[in-house]
């Protein structure tokens, strides 16, 4: 039920999920590997060692960058 939902903006579009998700686990949810992606959360850089303890929240920011390796 949307209602039970939270509304957050990722890369400008925006995004439902039920509240007190993980960050990794919403990301896996949107298709990205999270081991191949920078990411930036409310306009700040978050680094990876606080991914597991960050909560999405209603009105959050997501930027996510994918990784592309090359040679």
């Amino acid at each position: 039920m949307i209602s039970d939902m939270i509304t957050l903006t990722v890369n400008g579009e925006s995004q439902h999920c039920p509240p007190n998700l993980s960050l990794p686990t919403f990301l896996q949810s949107l298709g990205f590997n999270p081991r191949l992606i920078a990411l930036e959360y409310n306009g700040e850089i978050l680094h990876r060692q606080y991914w597991d303890t960050t909560l999405i929240k209603n009105g959050d920011r997501l930027e996510v960058v994918t990784i592309v390796g090359g040679g």
